[in-house]
């Protein structure tokens, strides 16, 4: 264990790494529950998809733990999956296998950047207040998509665009009733507080007949052969598809930087100039698990936030994902149990998933409206559109222009105009209705 991951060096035991471990993957295992069901609605089976996520996050996680020696564990991210399957799928007619075939020429683009270096100087062209918004518009964009899973928010009548569903419905009121649930453990900062949410609203729905039970507690794992190699590469690379690729690869960006430096402030790994030292090698172990992802079956993965709670307990190197990952293979053979968990359950922690992400928005400078006003595009545009790539290529495009009708072109990046460019490509190309 000295010798792998130099403990001593970095001023922590095993017994803490473990100890970490266990924590981060109770934050993060309602990954292997939520994953699926969202990308059931792309038509991707959801036996199959339980067995590609955990396979991608006990990769990644692996990836990570011995390339980059930090306690980041990786999974395929929440937001990601829901642009797959709600606007490159449903709405804009992709089918499932040409969108893993853009997760996986953006895993590439990924790699390219990161081994060139020129991942690093894109980061510095996006604006901060660009970054914060596409956080808190995706974590609202999720609130709504737990809502709406629960039924306590429904299309609504001519004059009003949505309105509140049929409290008197049983999965309703145990959406509710879990989220009541989960909110008292997180302010009680319970480990493991999104999937004790999601066990006893699902627990509950058993019980009282709302959705059959289980049909046995363990199983040997779902045969990958439906998704398995059944990316589309050529289709990625269609007038249709290419959009899907920039915007992959814009989101997950985004999401793996913020992540990553978020995750290294709180471990007092930033030096003088905010940046993390060999940053490279942590972005290396993401691209990887990003070609890896879609040929298993799943999409876009990286650095989790929940890696946060694993650091609190005193994580500090790689043997922590090993422990994730360990853990991440463990839930292969309750397939049984977890396939069989409610919609309506999922959209607790979907609804609760929301409220750390909408934390970065207050970092936005809303003094200056050339940030501002990017921003509330972003968000409003994320979560009213039902589309978050209309919303993070809206605000791209706006911050160029606000600057340029401000006389202050000279604070846009060079890189900036680069992405700019690429979401008017999107709108242009972008499915009209």
């Amino acid at each position: 264990m000295e010798r792998l991951f130099r403990l001593a060096e970095h001023g922590t035991t095993v017994r803490r790494e473990l100890l970490a471990g266990v924590t981060t993957f109770a934050t993060m295992a309602y990954i292997v529950v939520v994953n699926p069901v969202i990308l059931a609605n792309a038509g991707i089976p959801r036996e199959a998809s339980l067995t590609a996520t955990a396979l991608a996050a006990a990769i990644g996680t692996l990836l990570m733990a011995f390339h980059a020696n930090r306690p980041f564990a990786i999974a395929p991210y929440m937001g990601e999956n829901a642009f797959i399957a709600f606007t490159v799928v449903q709405r804009m007619g992709v089918a499932w296998p040409v969108a893993l075939g853009a997760v996986f020429l953006a895993g590439v683009l990924f790699t390219l950047l990161t081994l060139s270096g020129v991942r690093t100087w894109l980061a510095g062209a996006l604006p901060r207040s660009l970054k914060h918004a596409f956080a808190a518009g995706i974590g609202l964009f999720l609130v709504f998509l737990g809502l709406a899973g629960a039924g306590l928010v429904v299309p609504g009548m001519p004059g009003a665009p949505v309105r509140l569903g049929d409290l008197g419905a049983r999965p309703a009121q145990l959406a509710v009733g879990g989220f009541v649930l989960t909110a008292w453990l997180l302010v009680r900062r319970v480990p493991g507080a999104l999937i004790l949410g999601i066990a006893a609203t699902a627990a509950a729905s058993f019980l009282l007949g709302v959705t059959p039970p289980p049909a046995g507690l363990v199983s040997a794992p779902a045969s990958l052969a439906p998704i398995l190699f059944q990316l589309d590469i050529p289709g990625a690379l269609t007038v249709q598809a290419l959009p899907v690729v920039v915007i992959v690869f814009v989101m997950a960006f985004v999401d793996t930087l913020g992540t990553l430096l978020g995750l290294s402030a709180r471990a007092g790994w930033l030096d003088e100039r905010g940046d993390l030292p060999r940053i490279e090698q942590p972005m290396l172990a993401d691209a990887v698990a990003n070609l890896v992802a879609p040929v298993l079956g799943t999409t876009t993965c990286g650095a989790f936030v929940e890696s946060a709670t694993g650091i609190e307990a005193g994580g500090r190197t790689g043997l922590v994902g090993v422990v994730v990952a360990l853990l991440f293979l463990a839930t292969l053979v309750l397939g049984p149990v977890l396939t069989a968990i409610p919609p309506h359950a999922c959209a607790v922690a979907l609804v609760a998933i929301g409220l750390p992400m909408l934390e970065p928005v207050r970092h936005v400078e809303f003094g200056d409206l050339t940030e501002a006003i990017p921003a509330l595009l972003t968000v409003a545009l994320i979560a009213l559109t039902f589309n978050i790539g209309v919303g993070m290529t809206a605000g791209l495009l706006a911050y160029p222009v606000l600057k340029v009708g401000a006389g202050r072109a000279r604070e846009v990046a060079p890189a900036m105009w680069a992405l700019a460019a690429l979401s008017l490509l999107f709108f242009v190309v972008h499915p009209r209705g």
